[in-house]
């Protein structure tokens, strides 16, 4: 399957009109020097009202999937039970549009956007408020389960947790390490308490979660560095991958966080809950942007060895590009974890272009697009089962922290005029497609 992705909050605009609520990010984009640019997200790219012609472009891109996500505060009212009917019937106008299309739609529950009300009661931070997901999930599949058949639970949730909870530079803003850990914890245990909700809804339903993944690799061959690669893998990768399938969280990396003061113990891992978070999931989905090259900072710099692994060329957002670093993931995640079906949910660049006589030449994205789907074609050669390839984005959008000023889109947007223009990727990638469809 070939498509692209998007997210609700990055392009949808319109966020306080037909009932929608206050979501978390909504509040964090109106703090003071929290979002590059000030900018927010209350135009963005206007798909509400332009939906149907961003559409459009996924008839002419031939694509046959499109991911994206709902947003949960246009779906309830401030008790979170109730259901707001308007918004459920914007998204009903989306799902129909891309079925009328032959487009298969993959529904993201959860893309980072919670309502305000649901951070306030605890959020991810608190056990209890899992039930008010489980509420959101019942009320969006048993309006969609005959249309739907792909569920994503949540996107990224090393994201959400990490920059939402740790560092704060994504809402909510908090930065409390140990609770950023309960965070993951919780966000797993409801991805795996959904999956029967979902089932029920959808009968014919396929149901998944899509991690943000980046292979570590050691800047040399010292101990160090093999250690501290290690000890990365495990924080980045293994803490979400090792409990959905089967195993409980890494050693290494708990004792080391232990050992440093960061933690006294693990006690949010109750009984039982691994056996929900491991439940049977029908796909993985895959985001892959760079790989990481992991140096010791655990000595002083002059005693460890040199260096041997260098970057390579950067995107605007200062990741490497290394597409061998998608092949070797997928291969790696196929063999250790055996997950059945995987997806590349999310696959891009930051690269911004001027438009030149009307056209916009974004030529390392093009390369980007070939390399990273050889990529995709070398691991399926090896045996991996890679069901589809997803690209971000389909539009320029609101690149959260980073307001407007990283470009993702095959589509340019001009968010002065709302102006589109298809960019030399786009077409790119449409022959990518029709050669690889035939």
């Amino acid at each position: 399957m070939w498509g692209t992705a998007t997210s609700s909050f990055q392009i949808e605009g319109s966020n306080d009109i037909d009932g929608k609520i206050e979501s978390v990010w909504d509040e964090f984009c109106d703090r003071p020097n929290t979002i590059k640019n000030s900018d927010n997200a209350k135009i963005a790219c206007d798909h509400y009202n332009r939906f149907n012609q961003d559409f459009d472009f996924l008839d002419e891109l031939g694509v046959n999937s499109y991911r994206f996500s709902i947003s949960w505060p246009r779906i309830v009212k401030d008790d979170l039970k109730r259901k707001n009917q308007k918004g459920l019937d914007f998204y009903s106008r989306i799902i129909d549009n891309l079925l009328s299309r032959n487009i298969e739609p993959f529904l993201t529950l959860n893309h980072w956007d919670v309502p305000l009300i649901f951070h306030e009661k605890g959020g991810w931070g608190n056990r209890d408020c899992i039930e008010h997901f489980l509420d959101y999930s019942s009320i969006v599949t048993k309006e969609f389960g005959d249309k739907v058949k792909y569920w994503i639970t949540h996107n990224e949730p090393w994201v959400i947790a990490n920059l939402g909870y740790n560092n704060g530079t994504h809402a909510p803003g908090s930065s409390n390490f140990y609770k950023s850990l309960e965070v993951s914890h919780n966000l797993l245990l409801s991805h795996g308490k959904a999956i029967p909700i979902i089932k029920s809804n959808s009968n014919q339903s396929s149901v998944g979660i899509v991690l943000n993944l980046s292979p570590g690799m050691p800047a040399s061959k010292s101990s160090e560095d093999l250690k501290a690669t290690k000890l990365f893998n495990q924080y980045f990768n293994e803490w979400y991958l090792c409990p959905l399938y089967g195993k409980n969280y890494p050693k290494d990396i708990t004792a080391d966080w232990v050992q440093k003061g960061l933690i006294n113990s693990i006690d949010f891992n109750k009984e039982g809950d691994l056996e929900i978070i491991s439940r049977q999931t029908d796909f993985l989905g895959i985001n892959y942007y760079s790989r990481a090259i992991i140096r010791s900072e655990e000595i002083p710099e002059e005693e460890n060895l040199p260096i041997e692994l260098v970057a390579g060329d950067k995107t605007d957002f200062e990741w490497e590009v290394y597409p061998d670093g998608l092949r070797d993931l997928l291969i790696d995640v196929d063999q250790k974890y055996n997950p059945g079906s995987i997806f590349v949910t999310e696959n891009g660049c930051a690269y911004d272009y001027p438009k030149e006589d009307g056209a916009i030449n974004d030529i390392r994205r093009v390369k980007y697009l070939d390399s990273h789907i050889m990529a995709c074609k070398e691991a399926v050669q090896k045996g991996v089962c890679l069901d589809g390839y997803m690209h971000w984005s389909l539009l320029d959008n609101f690149e959260w922290a980073e307001g407007y000023s990283k470009k993702f889109g095959l589509v340019h947007i001009d968010f002065d005029t709302q102006e589109r223009t298809p960019k030399q990727s786009f077409w790119a990638y449409k022959n990518l497609i029709e050669k690889n469809l035939k």
